[in-house]
């Protein structure tokens, strides 16, 4: 396992029938022993129908959330509910969106902040997303006015500003769409933080096939601009274990 000192995971069941009731946080804990372990639920399903016309197929019980994994003891682990709702009846089947904000205190006074993030996803025009970011943006920003060290990161299921979703198939874009963050969205000296030529994402329609299946970016880092960014590197896995990719990045705090 890459050595890290916080680990940001999405998606992370703990008894859900699509990970065969397999506890995925509790697996990770005995993995990560001398880690701080929170979960964050985020999804709490008894039964997902789809597909309708499939029943014996049915993507059934759910539950699953964030998983956050640290070095060191944090202060405060807090559980903040994303605004935005999906119209009826998909929100009865949909993820709850949160963000898990997580607190360290450093010898200098200050706080590392770091939030682990799943933003929403099946939604055109992004319209969700566009309630959720000014959220995370006003958390973000009142912890760095506090002069605190502030690290977002996670599944943002948008590509950052001014990256093209078709980045690495230009034009072959099997009818997906992803938009970005806009531009204006965070101020201008917080950076995001991506390895721009390894993708995140896969889409699962249809099993994988590299170089066919179409593959995007929308899982990376943002950072205030007192956090110092040393390296940035996706790890590319041939999306071997999940339809996600991990991301790995070094900072020094200013």
């Amino acid at each position: 396992m890459t050595k890290a000192d916080f680990f940001l995971l999405q998606e992370m069941d703990v008894q859900s029938d699509r990970s065969y009731r397999i506890n995925q946080f509790e697996a990770c804990q005995k993995a990560l022993p001398d880690f701080m372990p929170a979960m964050a639920i985020n999804y709490r399903c008894n039964r997902v129908p789809i597909p309708l016309l499939e029943p014996w197929n049915a993507y059934g019980k759910v539950e699953s959330g964030l998983g956050t994994f640290a070095r060191f003891q944090h202060l405060e682990g807090t559980r903040y509910q994303l605004p935005g709702k999906y119209p009826m009846p998909d929100r009865m089947f949909q993820l709850d969106r949160c963000v898990a904000l997580h607190r360290f205190t450093m010898k200098n006074g200050k706080q590392v902040v770091v939030m682990n993030l799943h933003n929403a996803a099946y939604d055109p025009g992004d319209k969700i997303k566009a309630i959720q970011l000014p959220y995370l943006r006003d958390l973000a920003v009142v912890e760095y006015k506090k002069g605190n060290y502030v690290v977002l990161g996670g599944d943002w299921n948008q590509c950052p500003p001014f990256f093209r979703f078709d980045a690495f198939s230009p034009g072959f874009t099997q009818g997906y769409r992803q938009g970005n963050v806009p531009d204006d969205m965070f101020p201008a000296d917080w950076r995001f933080v991506y390895d721009p030529t390894v993708p995140t994402n896969r889409k699962c329609r249809d099993p994988y096939l590299e170089g066919k299946t179409f593959v995007t970016l929308i899982d990376y880092f943002l950072v205030s601009p007192n956090v110092q960014v040393q390296t940035v590197k996706g790890l590319d896995q041939k999306f071997q274990y999940s339809d996600h990719q991990p991301v790995w990045m070094e900072v020094v705090l200013q």
